[in-house]
C-alpha cells in the first residue's frame, strides 16, 4: 500500500469528480490534503471529512497566481471545464478562458510549487490530462488545445525537475463518470442531432474497446501510485486509462 504519511498534496478541482477521488485516495494513504476549488463550501465540506484544508480559489484569475508560493509535495492539476461548439461558433473569450484555466493556471501552480519541491528533494506533479491530450475530437477546440499544451508542459517539468527529485506525469483518461461529462451529453445530442440516450454508445464510447465510462476512483488509484515512492523513475509519461481509445 502506498504510504504518503507526512506529504502535503494540493488537488485542484478537488471538491468533486476526479479531484475528490484523488483527495480521498491521498488522505487514505496518510497525506495532508488541500482541496482547491472555486466552490469554497464544497471544498470545505470535503476537507472537513478528510481532515484536510480547503483553498477557495478562482484558478482562471491567473494574475492572482503570478507571485504565488505553494507548499506542496504533491500537486494535482485537475481543475477544468468543457465547452462544445464548432470552431466558427466558438466564442473567443471562452476559448481564452479555457486556456487560462487549464494551461496557464497549471503552469503557474507548478512554478509556485517547484522551489519548495527542489529544496526538499522530492516532488510529484500529476497533470490530469485526457485522451484528448493525445487525440482530437470535433467541437472541442479549446479543450483539446489546452490538454495538448498540458502534455508538453508536463514533459518540460519532468526534464527540469528530474535532477531535483521531482517527477511530472500526465494521466489521460477517456470519458469519466463526472459532472463535467454529464453536462456534455445535452450539447453533444444537439450538435449531432440525436437523443441524449444515444450519446454514450454513438459518440462518447465509439473509439473505446471497453464500452463503459471510467470511474473516478480508477483514475485516483493511478494518481496514488504515481504520487508514491515506487514511482521515482516514472516521469515525463502520459498514462492512458481510456479503454483502448488511443490504441487506434
Amino acid at each position: 500500500m502506498t504510504d504518503l504519511t507526512g506529504r502535503r498534496a494540493v488537488v485542484t478541482g478537488g471538491a468533486s469528480g476526479i479531484g475528490a477521488a484523488c483527495a480521498r485516495a491521498f488522505a487514505g494513504a496518510g497525506a495532508h490534503v488541500v482541496i482547491a476549488d472555486l466552490d469554497g463550501s464544497a471544498a470545505a465540506a470535503l476537507a472537513a471529512e478528510l481532515g484536510g484544508e480547503a483553498w477557495a480559489v478562482d484558478l482562471a484569475d491567473t494574475a492572482a497566481l503570478a507571485e504565488l508560493s505553494l507548499d506542496a509535495d504533491i500537486l494535482v492539476n485537475n481543475a477544468g471545464i468543457q465547452h462544445v461548439r464548432p470552431i466558427e461558433e466558438f466564442e473567443p473569450e471562452r476559448f481564452a478562458f479555457i486556456l487560462r484555466l487549464m494551461l496557464e493556471s497549471p503552469f503557474l501552480l507548478i512554478r509556485a510549487a517547484l522551489p519548495g519541491m527542489y529544496a526538499r528533494g522530492f516532488g510529484r506533479v500529476l497533470n490530469v490530462s485526457s485522451v484528448h491530450g493525445l487525440r482530437a475530437s470535433p467541437f472541442k477546440s479549446a479543450y483539446v488545445a489546452a490538454k495538448h499544451g498540458l502534455e508538453g508542459l508536463s514533459k518540460v517539468t519532468a526534464l527540469e525537475g528530474g535532477p531535483h527529485g521531482v517527477t511530472s506525469n500526465c494521466i489521460d483518461p477517456g470519458y469519466v463518470r463526472t459532472p463535467l461529462v454529464e453536462k456534455q451529453i445535452a450539447d453533444q445530442a444537439r450538435l449531432h442531432g440525436i437523443t441524449e440516450a444515444e450519446v454514450l454508445p454513438r459518440i462518447m464510447l465509439t473509439e473505446s474497446a471497453v464500452k463503459r465510462l471510467v470511474e473516478p476512483a480508477e483514475v485516483a488509484s493511478l494518481a496514488l501510485w504515481l504520487a508514491g515512492p515506487d514511482a521515482g523513475m516514472v516521469t515525463g509519461g502520459s498514462y492512458t486509462m481510456d479503454g483502448g481509445w488511443s490504441a487506434r
